[in-house]
């Protein structure tokens, strides 16, 4: 039943054409307009690890585990034409992810190495091996909005561009490092995103639910203090966020 009503709304609201004008007929024409989004997530992070103490052979020693999140923000749309917009969307991105560190085996390097000095090992508890990572991000994206015609009331579109997004949990100042349990991670951050989706014209307002990926270009980790055995940030090269999304935003 609630299958057959939800047809029904959608087939009034934006494909029947018989004896109705396009809803919001004048709403793409604006120089500017603006709305607000939610955003369902899932975020990971895309490790590079360091050969010699990321690595055991062929086996990787660190692994991460993705989580599901979500996030909100508001849209501010500049029309460059009738076919492209400029879009800002900032919004707060609320992240939790795992890290784990099966990392005991670079014991073996205790006497030191070219790439490290001699360190004191110590037996890795689960605690020293788990980092839960949450974060909070200030994302904001500028992208540029490529649409096609509207074929009654709806609309294909497809963005990309660069985002800045601000960790406010990098604990990047902290003094403490992974031997007290805090990871570390860049506080500014630079990211590039690629969007699709379609927008669906109603009498009051537009929808656009669509799929973005986010994908950071710069490294976030922080290296642990030169004390601090190698068992946590010098097994990762790099650490950088991805993250893919799906929006609904409401203009």
């Amino acid at each position: 039943m609630a299958a057959f009503l939800f047809c029904s709304f959608a087939d009034a609201q934006l494909f029947r054409t018989k004896d109705r004008m396009d809803n919001l007929e004048g709403f793409d024409g604006q120089k500017f307009s603006y709305g607000f989004f939610l955003a369902g997530n899932n975020y990971d992070y895309k490790l590079v690890l360091d050969p010699r103490f990321g690595m055991d052979g062929q086996k990787n020693l660190v692994q991460t585990k993705s989580a599901y999140s979500f996030g909100a923000g508001l849209i501010g749309k500049l029309r460059l034409n009738d076919y492209f917009d400029l879009r800002i969307e900032p919004g707060l991105q609320f992240v939790e992810r795992e890290i784990f560190f099966n990392t005991q085996s670079n014991d073996q390097y205790t006497a030191g190495t070219p790439a490290n000095e001699p360190f004191l090992p110590i037996v890795l508890t689960d605690a020293d091996k788990l980092r839960t990572v949450k974060s909070t991000y200030v994302d904001i994206p500028l992208l540029i909005e490529v649409h096609g015609d509207r074929w009654y009331n709806s609309r294909p579109y497809a963005a990309a561009g660069v985002n800045w997004m601000m960790n406010l949990q990098s604990n990047s100042k902290s003094e403490d490092d992974n031997q007290q349990g805090i990871f570390r991670t860049t506080a500014s951050n630079f990211a590039w995103s690629a969007e699709i989706g379609m927008q669906f014209y109603f009498s009051r307002f537009k929808l656009t639910p669509g799929f973005r990926g986010t994908f950071m270009i710069n490294n976030e980790s922080v290296a642990d203090n030169a004390e601090t055995p190698p068992y946590w940030s010098s097994a990762m090269s790099s650490v950088k966020t991805r993250a893919f999304m799906f929006v609904l935003k409401f203009e």
